[in-house]
């Protein structure tokens, strides 16, 4: 464990931003659920975990459906009912699918920025993620045009979609480093949710992985380190410069 960090790069989804409740909550209403919003983020990480526990990753194609089946049965959705109901919300997409802040990220990603650390962006995404960050006033990369939005600046948002690499190849966080002129060795944080393209991908990269886990939810916690929000990592690296 390095004792000084030196930037730190976030995965988008299920760090930043969550599926968008409006898009969701009506048709798990109709199949007789009717969770509130921390369900929706609980629903969300066992969806991940069921992925990383698979001895193969998913298809490209069928990613949204697979963890879609997941989504809806932690949401309390009958089993018999869950697999069907994935695919009717996957073949219906809709406008800012990922478009939702989660619970206190923005008062944790303020706290990180306070630290004066280099800090970027790194998702696995369709070419929205970007504009998702922007559109719910979490972050940006400053472009030089028009008034700054609402959020904090970071210094590089990739999009896989966007940049033709995506996670767990080392080559997306090595664009991400070099955007913000930072050498990639373990005192780079690399902070997602997901064991299979997030902490796998940090570990090739060379950075120190940091699993954001708040449920316990890893189906191989030894070897990285785990966190339950962004606030609980900027107080860790605020007393100590290194995590607990």
């Amino acid at each position: 464990m390095a004792s000084e960090v030196s930037a730190i790069l976030f995965d988008a989804g299920g760090v930043l931003v969550f599926p968008e409740p409006a898009n969701l909550l009506p048709p798990l209403r109709q199949a007789g659920a009717d969770p509130d919003l921390a369900a929706l983020e609980r629903a969300h990480y066992h969806a991940m975990a069921a992925q990383d526990r698979q001895a193969t990753p998913p298809a490209p194609a069928t990613w949204w459906r697979d963890y879609l089946t997941t989504y809806v049965a932690a949401c309390g959705v009958a089993e018999s009912r869950c697999e069907q109901l994935a695919v009717e919300i996957a073949e219906h997409p809709r406008r800012y699918g990922w478009a939702h802040a989660g619970h206190g990220v923005k008062d944790g990603l303020r706290a990180l920025a306070g630290l004066g650390l280099p800090m970027g962006v790194v998702s696995n995404s369709n070419g929205t993620v970007e504009g998702d960050l922007r559109s719910v006033g979490l972050c940006y990369a400053p472009d030089g045009a028009g008034p700054l939005p609402e959020g904090i600046p970071m210094g590089v948002i990739l999009d896989s979609a966007v940049v033709g690499v995506a996670k767990p190849d080392p080559g997306i966080f090595r664009i991400a480093l070099d955007a913000l002129n930072v050498p990639a060795d373990g005192s780079v944080l690399h902070v997602g949710d997901s064991l299979r393209y997030d902490v796998a991908g940090a570990h090739a990269a060379g950075l120190q992985p940091v699993h954001m886990d708040p449920y316990g939810l890893c189906p191989a916690p030894d070897g990285h380190r785990h966190i339950g929000s962004l606030t609980e990592l900027a107080q860790a690296v605020i007393s100590t410069q290194r995590l607990p």
